[in-house]
């Protein structure tokens, strides 16, 4: 028997009018590329949202089709957010550090009508113009006063807005239907198309909004490190207006001292980033002295965070969230917030609990299987490859069958890559990305454990674990590692040392190398397969001696 309740599709639009009505005072305040701090409440950027839907329509932009976006995080990007998916058409977000290959591939592969750039991005496009769709149209991110000369055709984003109503009647379609596209990036081969639905965005925002409830208070401000133009921002687009919390955007410059300056101007509540931006946001905090005024939340995600970095956030009272997903899951799959009964746990076992990668978001299921697929217990022992549905977790690839085909398992499960224990308790634990785990003799060494606590030492900035081959024992770990400025670099035999109370012998590296500089992917984690193809001519130690 069937319940007697309306249905109404999820529709992001709602979204957008709910926040809009139900918090009138709250702000997105951006840093533009024009050089000015830019500000607008939550109705005038309802009605700004609304002319761009108007205006979009104008540009012939139909149920389905792709509209492109190439901008920093700031309050015209979410406005495109809204507009395009609003009108039922596909918000199509492009990561600027992608290779040029990349790019081409994407924007052909997506067949976008439109691409929205902000003015920084003008010379990229240019670059590649000719190997993208001939009938594709720009949009400049700027007003008629900050044109750049564009060596081809291009439209102004406040021309188009210019005039438009600020009334809709906002279409209703299937909540099944298409909201956003975003490609994958790091991997082999190429980028890889996860399209999103009205239905699991809408409940992903809602989801993030209940379960990171430490962060998401209304009227407190939350900066969106993360980009825009990657995996929705992990959702803040969406979460921030259903809780009614203030954005504050960055725009391009996300350096330790220019986010250090905003985030103490705005009184930054909570910021959202990888680990490598906040890298340089605490070694501004220490050449201040002080933590950025009402700072006390940070969300750390996109790759394992250093104990010794959630350590030093712990220390000077700003909570740490450790969020984990992936571009196929909208993103977040997991969350950080300690549960009640740990409030009065020591501080090493919250550390040591927030060094975890969490506990399932509501709606996510989580599984761990050996080599045969046989599922393992959460015991917080037992480690097999990582297997995840929902309803915010992609069911399959954009256009690509083949790799559909290669993702989900027979119970229509998505294999994730990543290699994990879960607790009794649900808190999972990233051992490595299946891919990077070390093999010594037979037996796993963990790469991110490994980086983890070379990274609490002085003298080690940034550090990336890898294996190289061995003839007896395969492979042999050997770190790569940045050294920190003004601190004397360690030796192969302190390191191992500071690292032998956490590891067996046979477990610590065999070598260091040290580096001005690691390779990033175009989401700011480290690049393994670069940093593996820049050492392909590598020598073992022993290797070495021998010859």
């Amino acid at each position: 028997m069937k319940g007697m309740m309306m249905h109404r599709p999820l529709l992001v639009s709602e979204i957008l009018e709910f926040g809009a009505g139900a918090y009138p005072n709250a702000e997105i305040v951006s840093v533009r590329t024009e050089g000015d701090v830019h500000r607008e409440t939550y109705p005038e950027f309802r009605n700004r949202t609304v002319q761009l839907a108007h205006a979009l329509k104008a540009q012939g932009v139909e149920l389905g089709d792709r509209v492109a976006t190439l901008a920093w995080n700031g309050y015209r990007h979410m406005e495109l957010y809204y507009a395009i998916s609003g009108i039922g058409a596909i918000c199509h977000t492009i990561n600027p550090r992608l290779s040029a290959e990349q790019l081409i591939y994407i924007v052909n592969h997506a067949e976008d009508k439109l691409l929205f750039l902000d003015t920084t991005f003008v010379p990229l496009i240019a670059a590649v113009k000719d190997h993208l769709p001939k009938d594709l149209r720009y949009v400049v991110m700027t007003d008629a006063g900050h044109m750049p000369d564009a060596p081809y055709e291009v439209l102004c984003y406040e021309d188009l807005l210019a005039g438009q109503s600020t009334d809709i009647e906002w279409p209703e379609f299937d909540e099944d239907t298409a909201s956003g596209l975003c490609y994958t990036s790091g991997t082999t081969g190429n980028p890889k198309g996860a399209l999103y639905t009205h239905r699991s965005t809408v409940l992903h925002g809602m989801m993030m909004s209940v379960m990171q409830s430490s962060t998401f208070k209304e009227g407190a401000s939350v900066m969106p490190v993360v980009p825009l133009f990657h995996v929705n921002a992990w959702g803040l687009p969406y979460s921030s207006l259903i809780s009614g919390m203030n954005m504050v955007m960055p725009g391009p410059a996300m350096d330790g001292e220019s986010l250090f300056k905003l985030m103490d101007a705005e009184k930054v509540f909570s910021a959202w980033g990888v680990p490598t931006i906040w890298q340089g946001l605490l070694g501004e905090i220490k050449k201040q002295g002080r933590k950025p005024e009402g700072f006390e939340d940070v969300v750390i995600g996109g790759a394992a965070a250093p104990r010794s970095m959630i350590e030093a956030f712990e220390k000077m009272d700003v909570g740490v969230g450790h969020a984990w997903g992936m571009t196929e899951m909208s993103p977040v799959g997991t969350h950080g917030v300690l549960p009640k009964w740990m409030d009065d746990e020591p501080f090493d076992v919250r550390v040591d609990y927030k060094s975890m990668q969490g506990r399932r978001c509501i709606g996510v299921d989580l599984k761990i299987v050996d080599e045969e697929g046989n599922r393992l217990p959460h015991d917080g022992k037992a480690v097999g490859e990582l297997f995840v549905r929902g309803n915010t977790v992609v069911s399959g690839y954009f256009k690509n069958e083949e790799a559909t085909a290669k993702a989900l398992d027979a119970d229509g499960w998505f294999g994730t890559g990543d290699v994990a224990k879960i607790d009794e308790h649900g808190f999972m634990s990233i051992q490595d990305r299946a891919k990077d785990l070390i093999k010594s003799g037979g037996e796993w060494i963990s790469s991110i454990d490994l980086e983890n606590v070379a990274m609490s030492m002085p003298g080690i900035a940034n550090a990336a674990a890898i294996g190289v081959k061995h003839p007896r024992w395969d492979e042999r770990p050997i770190l790569v590692a940045v050294a920190a400025e003004g601190v004397e670099q360690p030796s192969i035999d302190e390191i191992r040392d500071h690292l032998s109370s956490h590891f067996a012998k046979w477990q610590l590296p065999d070598d260091i190398v040290w580096v001005e500089t690691l390779p990033m992917t175009a989401t700011g984690k480290i690049s393994k397969l670069n940093l593996r193809k820049d050492l392909a001519d590598y020598t073992h130690p022993e290797l070495r001696e021998s010859a």
